[in-house]
């Protein structure tokens, strides 16, 4: 039987945040459970490679969601990483504090000592970032974040084509202003993707306290209470790994709660329907699962300066050869070099719709949309009220997860998506694209109207695989809450979760430097540290905000 001070299970964003920092002063032993394996060979480490490690079953557990009832009843793909590093292992590398208001949010539902004031020193303190704005972002912290090379000129188009529509620009979207069109940030170092892994899990390897533990976690161990344990599939056997201290859940929003409820936490009626034993009733573990959407707006270029010319597999293979000797080159970035984040309507506080611009008319599983030179944007309404659930399909580990997103249930998404459509013609339409417009390739020019624009949303949407919400951070008082803001799982003791789960409300743009700040930040709580000082930093707000989307 292998035991440590803590035990992780998973080695994602934040389970590979919280190894580095619970191991950093020697004092205790950690062992991190993880069932995937390595991230060793191009597919991962290549950055322009990045749709190769997502569809394949070695490195993603490949979850679907049930039947979509609004979007056509169709199954939606959910990845995950199953591997060191977890979904940062998969990801898209962008890199996206989120936006202050989300934190303010956060605590406002009941995640006392989260809100931006509070946030912002545990970013500053896992970034080493090249470029962005002095004062506002960390510059030695393990997590490198860099930007483009910014060479193809549709970036430049797409940037001047914004502040022809008359909206604003930012340095910098991840310091003291968030609105406005500009560069992208990755999480890319030295032509390699910077995963969670590569930042945290590895260092803390190196370490003499901390052990990596390939194993598939089955259920936590209680006993008195209070967790003891996990115990594991490793090898076709099944073994303990015992918790001196405690257990932290980093599993990922669809397995932290499966995993809560296969031992027994979570809601009462369902565990007994699945035939578990209930330790402790919490109807919210499962719960207020939250995502982001998006659909591709695509059209085609006159000139031949996209990517299109790189999609052939032999200029593939020259693309990677050039990587692999000088890690320079195409292959050095994951395309998304320019984006922006703006606000759908006058009156709202923060943006709450984002854009990935790419320089090429592609699908993601990296074919062409058209045989043809096109650019695109990834383009989605962020904060939607549409809430799902994860629930088991049944009492067995290996069974994957019931995944209920609910998507666009509510009718604001449905408004909001509607703009995007017609908010991306803007932009598109302005004189910055003259040299380089083509006709529309998706959703097409004949897609005009409310009813035609929202049946072509019911077949395009996809998810921007951001899920989060399934083990909401609240109250002690408050029964749908499954942690409290000390990350300690309620009526349960030695037992805490951090990840994207603990989210009470979906952030605003991409995940992974959330979670990454959540294992950051869970890590002194669980050591009982003094917490970073609340910063005193005042964001950046339009002051046209209140008459104008821009």
């Amino acid at each position: 039987m292998q035991q440590a001070d803590f035990v992780i299970v998973g080695s994602g964003s934040a389970g590979s945040a919280l190894a580095y920092r619970l191991s950093e002063d020697g004092k205790n032993t950690v062992i991190v459970i993880e069932a995937g394996g390595s991230d060793f060979g191009p597919f991962i480490q290549m950055p322009a490679a990045l749709a190769w490690p997502m569809s394949m079953k070695r490195y993603n557990w490949g979850y679907l969601s049930e039947p979509e009832p609004n979007l056509n009843n169709r199954r939606i793909t959910a990845p995950r990483g199953k591997v060191i590093g977890g979904s940062s292992s998969i990801n898209g590398m962008v890199y996206v504090r989120g936006h202050a208001e989300d934190y303010n949010r956060w605590e406002e539902l009941g995640a006392n000592g989260w809100a931006y004031a509070d946030v912002l020193p545990y970013f500053k303190r896992m970034e080493h970032s090249h470029g962005g704005e002095e004062g506002w972002r960390g510059t030695d912290g393990p997590l490198h974040v860099q930007r483009g090379v910014m060479k193809n000129p549709l970036f430049h188009a797409f940037i001047d084509a914004g502040k022809q529509a008359g909206f604003e620009t930012t340095e910098d979207y991840n310091g003291s202003k968030q609105e406005g069109f500009g560069l992208m940030e990755q999480t890319i170092h030295r032509g390699r993707r910077w995963s969670a892994a590569s930042a945290y899990l590895k260092p803390a390897l190196k370490r003499p306290n901390v052990e990596l533990v390939k194993g598939f976690a089955r259920r936590i161990i209680i006993e008195n209470g209070r967790a003891a344990g996990v115990e594991i599939e490793r090898g076709g056997a099944t073994e303990i790994v015992k918790a001196n201290r405690e257990v932290i859940v980093s599993a990922s929003a669809f397995n932290s709660p499966k995993l809560l409820m296969l031992s027994g936490i979570g809601p009462g009626g369902h565990l007994q329907d699945m035939g578990i034993e209930v330790k402790v009733d919490r109807p919210g573990v499962g719960a207020n699962l939250q995502d982001h959407m998006e659909f591709y707006f695509q059209q085609i270029s006159t000139k031949p300066v996209s990517l299109y010319s790189w999609l052939p597999w032999f200029w593939q293979g020259v693309a990677g050869a050039q990587w692999l000797l000088s890690k320079g080159g195409l292959g050095a970035s994951n395309q998304f070099e320019a984006c922006a984040f703006l606000r759908s309507a006058p009156g709202l506080k923060q943006p709450d719709i984002q854009y990935h611009f790419l320089p090429v008319a592609i699908s993601y599983d990296g074919k062409a949309a058209a045989n043809t030179h096109g650019f695109q944007v990834h383009v989605g309404y962020n904060l939607s009220k549409s809430r799902g659930n994860v629930t088991l399909r049944s009492a067995d580990p290996k069974a994957d997860p019931v995944l209920r997103f609910n998507y666009m249930s509510h009718a604001e998404d449905w408004e909001k998506f509607r703009h995007c459509v017609r908010l991306t013609r803007e932009i598109f339409g302005q004189k910055a694209f003259d040299h380089y417009r083509g006709p529309e390739i998706q959703p097409g020019e004949k897609v005009q109207t409310d009813n035609q624009i929202d049946a072509f949303l019911r077949e395009h949407l996809e998810s921007a695989y951001h899920p989060c919400g399934t083990c909401r951070m609240g109250a002690k008082d408050d029964p749908m809450a499954v942690v409290d803001p000390d990350t300690r799982v309620i009526g349960v003791d030695g037992l805490r979760v951090a990840d994207s789960s603990i989210f009470p409300h979906v952030t605003y743009g991409n995940l992974n430097g959330p979670s990454i700040m959540t294992g950051e930040k869970a890590a002194d709580h669980i050591l009982g540290k003094q917490l970073l000082a609340r910063s005193n930093q005042e964001p950046w707000s339009n002051p046209r905000a209140a008459v104008s989307d821009r």
